[in-house]
């Protein structure tokens, strides 16, 4: 058996060494995705050989990874969902768990979060019957400030719900220090900045509990996936139990017994003795992932380093060679951070003579891709108009952000010389004369 298998394993290796050249570079033609997955022949490997295993829900492989990934990001648990979208939502649903007693969230409770980005950071606050707390963001880079955050507590907030912008890190430091002075959990949506540092640590390890996804466009793949990542052990506990169908039990699939007293429990008003394999303690979900994706997942993480490299060489290409255009604002790196970049923004001057859609038809008729923030003010979008909430000073710059931003991309499959084509046409559009 294991013959068949190696010899598979070899005829996938020639397949994928046939099939994937490295195309020629044709500006104007060949498409230059914002962002994308960047997969090579251990991730097809590890794919089939996984399918080859026929082991289709989670199980080994699902759990190193979780320990690996855990071990990285310099967390004491990581617990493994079917998107970075599940992992905000397991998040935020497990501060409301009877568990945490006084400190669980109730609805009504207030959730202070940013107005400009992506609607799965904040929809979880609504989903639990919480009221989300909007703030502005900084035009350079694209991050609400701990000033601002301390602006918009109020009595009925408990906690903090917030994205790391485009992979540059929020000033996760102060607003950590913030939420422990005013006894507020923190949740770092680290969805599009795994490998970024503030102070000389890595993003993800600051809150109470942090999230990640491995949708192709993330840093890492498993082509749907999250995580939800914590180092205090009663929360990853009622994540697993959320994520889990809500159950008490935290024996694997596939294993009975653990605690050697399956048949010990009383809980609720359940009989003496009933099993603990079926007894629910959350009205949970099941949001697993499976050992295929846990597969690529672990091939992928071998080149977190390598993937992290490239993404910051590129946006410094970008950086440079945009710098000094006139009529565009040029992000920045928050101060004491090392961001591992998402994508390269953009913000159009509203004085220019140009606009954004202008800038943006240009270059997608180049076969750029471009991307706007996200949702830009999520206080606009129809999705929000009936929904409750509260918002914090002005919303100016997220208002900006919706009308004048746009993004362009730095992923790792980007060459020099499609980027320095990225950086001639945006020049040339904007140096132009016009009428």
């Amino acid at each position: 058996m294991g013959d068949v298998k190696a010899l598979i394993l070899e005829g996938v290796r020639k397949y994928h060494q046939e099939r994937e050249g490295v195309p020629e570079f044709v500006p104007g033609v060949t498409e230059i995705w914002p962002s994308g997955a960047v997969l090579d022949e251990e991730d097809r490997l590890a794919l089939v050989e996984s399918a080859l295993d026929l082991r289709i829900a989670a199980g080994t492989r699902s759990r190193k990874f979780e320990s690996e990934f855990a071990r990285k990001l310099k967390r004491r648990k990581a617990h493994l969902t079917n998107s970075g979208s599940s992992a905000n939502l397991l998040a935020l649903s497990a501060l409301t768990s009877p568990v945490l007693e006084d400190r669980r969230l109730r609805p009504g409770d207030e959730v202070v979060t940013v107005a400009a980005g992506f609607p799965t950071t904040v929809n979880p606050i609504l989903q639990n019957g919480l009221v989300p707390v909007f703030v502005d963001v900084d035009l350079r880079t694209y991050n609400t400030t701990a000033d601002r955050l301390a602006r918009a507590i109020g009595p009925k907030t408990r906690a903090i719900v917030i994205a790391h912008a485009l992979g540059n890190p929020f000033e996760a430091s102060e607003i950590a220090q913030l939420a422990e002075d005013h006894g507020l959990f923190l949740i770092e949506d680290n969805c599009d900045a795994v490998g970024s540092t503030y102070d000389g640590r890595l993003t993800g390890s600051f809150g109470d509990l942090s999230t990640v996804s491995f949708y192709p466009a993330h840093h890492l793949t498993m082509g749907e996936g999250g995580c939800v990542l914590t180092s205090n052990l009663a929360l990853a506990r009622i994540v697993e139990s959320l994520r889990d169908w809500g159950r008490d039990c935290w024996c694997e699939p596939g294993e009975s017994n653990k605690c050697l007293k399956r048949f010990g429990f009383q809980m609720g008003e359940l009989p003496d003795g009933y099993d603990h394999k079926y007894i629910f303690s959350h009205l949970g979900y099941n949001l697993k992932a499976t050992d295929l994706q846990a597969a690529l997942g672990l091939s992928q993480l071998s080149r977190l380093d390598e993937f992290v490299a490239a993404r910051r060489e590129n946006w410094r290409r970008l950086r440079e060679g945009l710098d000094g255009v006139p009529w565009l604002l040029l992000p920045e790196p928050t101060p004491r951070s090392e961001p591992s970049w998402f994508g390269f923004a953009l913000t159009v001057d509203p004085q220019a003579p140009f606009s954004r859609a202008e800038l943006t038809e240009f270059l997608e008729a180049r076969r750029i891709g471009t991307r706007r923030l996200f949702a830009g003010n999520l206080t606009r979008q129809p999705a929000y108009v009936d929904q409750p909430y509260r918002v914090s000073g002005e919303l100016t710059n997220s208002d900006i952000i919706t009308r004048q931003t746009l993004w362009v991309g730095v992923y790792p499959a980007l060459t020099h010389e499609m980027l320095d084509y990225v950086i001639a046409s945006i020049r040339q559009f904007v140096e132009s004369p016009r009428r």
